[in-house]
């Protein structure tokens, strides 16, 4: 509904601008905000004081000349004047019953669907001579969770897992994995149970033996130059790496897959014409012997200027060159219209740099947008980032397993007559949700305190309480399995049931503000007071017990709603739900 007031105020510029009221060139950020006393109306805009000065005459009188220009609307009941000019709208409530009526019915629960664009997101990107760790959570599940509510929005999404296959790291691996090979045999491969032991093993024989570092290197260069032993040796290892990552998201619900893998190496082929396009339009320096550009935005504390290094003095390139390549390749091959990156704020200075580069060397079409979607940091209970007890990096695998257990024991203590069976699928699906949601329920700009025993709290903002949220709701209907719903209406008579209306019927601009921003905490906070909304009407309205039949029908068919926004909404979080808890 709110989206729908905005609208009827830009059609009522546009009207003012071709009767020549306000310039053609005019534009407002037009607001309209819900108001915190209904006796005021339900919606508020204070676009009257905005143009008062660009109009010449008094907010009130602007305000009035808007309400006489306004667009007729079914929605609006009526128009008000109040204080210095704001203009206060009252909805109809048969329209918004019409609404939700409509919305029960559809299977994007009366979401209007957006132009429809091609949208790559960039997301999760571990690097593959490694486990995945706690530091590639917040990548993985917010890009997801973005991703799923862009495809519900009708959109052509392209995942791209953009892992770190490729570099200098690799000959040093493969070294490795070449000696356990000649000593072992095919049985070498079962050292790769546990990569994180693997990576130190190889480190510590890099560091040790001068043979084995120059092994190292020769592998580097020839599996660089196409050599097929090194490049059949590089393609075990991250196959068996990438049977981890898939393992991990399969376990936390993430629609990544192999498919959807498309790395640096991808990239490998175009990094000279990368140097060569640069340089054939004057943007290369040479600086200490390496190939850079400079860009007079950037500057360091010192006001010097900071290259964006494309080449490096070895010959060897940096993460700038190979994110220019996937722009080019996913503006000119995936014909992106947006690209989206979910990767770590502390990063953020490096986006602004190969996109600015980008953008100038035209490796990306004008109305192709770059957004680099930064989070912060997911901290411990001192504050900073997540570490073992011994200071080292916590596995996800690890955190996912002691957040099983740990939701296994609130389970059956809520639980102690439940058989293990159920027991165990309830504690995988708490398990998992609580960690997904006490992530995506924060601003991702944020960081965040990592903490069991919130997350497993059945009180507040978290998946727990959402979870029964929606298995109470759907526990109505379980009483209710022989009522025909076919015929009913859904009649807006209690303060309460309005209150619950005017909520569901939010949710089309919800969706719009998390794709639009990439923030799923506004879907979070939207489910949550979706969750309390219908709680006070349930209170206040009884269901099953309600005076006339057309009252319980009316009250079920916007139970059913609830229970299908709730579903739905945290289907998008990649979170599942339950029909008993």
């Amino acid at each position: 509904m709110k989206s729908h007031i905005e609208s009827l105020l830009q059609q009522t510029i546009a009207s003012f601008i071709e009767q020549g009221i306000v310039p053609a060139d005019f534009q407002a950020r037009i607001q309209v905000d819900r108001t915190k006393d209904k006796s005021h109306g339900d919606l508020a805009s204070n676009l009257a004081m905005m143009l008062t000065k660009v109009i010449g005459k008094p907010p009130r009188d602007v305000a009035q000349l808007i309400i006489d220009t306004l667009p007729a609307s079914s929605h609006v009941a009526k128009v008000e004047i109040a204080g210095p000019g704001f203009i206060n709208f009252f909805i109809d409530d048969n329209a918004l019953a019409n609404q939700l009526q409509q919305a029960i019915n559809d299977a994007h629960l009366g979401v209007k669907l957006p132009t429809k664009q091609t949208i790559v997101v960039d997301y999760s990107s571990p690097n593959l001579a490694k486990e995945m760790h706690v530091g590639h959570l917040r990548s993985t599940i917010i890009g997801d969770s973005v991703v799923r509510a862009l495809e519900f929005l009708g959109h052509n999404v392209i995942r791209q897992n953009h892992v770190g296959d490729w570099g200098t790291q690799f000959g040093m691996l493969l070294a490795y994995m070449e000696e356990l090979l000649t000593a072992n045999g095919e049985q070498a491969t079962l050292e790769l149970s546990d990569l994180e032991i693997f990576y130190r093993a190889a480190k510590v024989r890099f560091d040790e033996s001068a043979d084995f570092a120059t092994r190292a290197r020769q592998l580097v260069v020839k599996l660089q130059s196409g050599d097929e032993y090194c490049n059949k040796l590089w393609r075990e290892f991250n196959d068996i790496s990438l049977s981890h990552c898939l393992e991990v998201y399969q376990r936390l619900g993430v629609s990544l897959t192999r498919d959807d893998v498309h790395g640096e190496s991808a990239y490998n082929a175009d990094l000279d014409q990368v140097v060569a396009d640069l340089d054939s339009q004057g943007l290369l320096t040479e600086s200490n012997g390496a190939k850079v550009v400079f860009q007079n935005e950037f500057k360091t504390k010192e006001g010097e200027p900071l290259p964006v290094i494309i080449k490096k003095a070895d010959g060897g390139y940096l993460y700038a060159t190979t994110d220019l390549a996937a722009m080019r390749y996913r503006s000119n091959v995936l014909k992106a219209d947006r690209a989206l990156y979910f990767v770590d704020l502390r990063q953020a200075l490096h986006f602004q740099q190969v996109f600015k580069l980008a953008r100038l060397a035209k490796f990306v079409r004008p109305d192709m947008t770059l957004e680099h979607t930064g989070f912060g940091t997911m901290n411990g209970e001192d504050g900073r980032p997540f570490k073992t007890r011994s200071g080292g990096v916590v596995k996800l695998v690890d955190l996912l397993d002691e957040a099983n257990v740990r939701a296994l024991d609130l389970v059956r203590s809520k639980n102690p007559d439940m058989d293990q069976a159920t027991l165990t699928e309830i504690a995988r699906v708490v398990g998992i949700s609580a960690v997904k949601y006490a992530d995506l329920s924060k601003n991702r700009t944020s960081d965040y305190i990592f903490s069991f025993e919130q997350m497993l709290s059945f009180e507040g903002n978290t998946a727990p309480y959402l979870l029964y949220a929606y298995t109470r709701v759907a526990g109505i209907f379980k009483r209710a399995e022989n009522i025909d719903l076919s015929q009913a209406k859904i009649v807006l008579e209690h303060e309460k049931e309005k209150d619950l209306g005017t909520k569901l019927a939010q949710f089309n601009e919800v969706l719009t503000r998390m794709t639009d921003k990439g923030q799923p905490h506004v879907l979070c906070a939207y489910l949550y007071e979706l969750a309390s909304e219908f709680s006070s009407f349930y209170e206040a309205c009884p269901v099953l017990a309600a005076d006339t039949d057309a009252q319980k029908h009316s009250r079920l068919l916007l139970a059913q709603l609830t229970a299908n926004t709730l579903k739905t909404g945290l289907s998008l979080l990649g979170i599942e739900t339950l029909e008993r808890m």
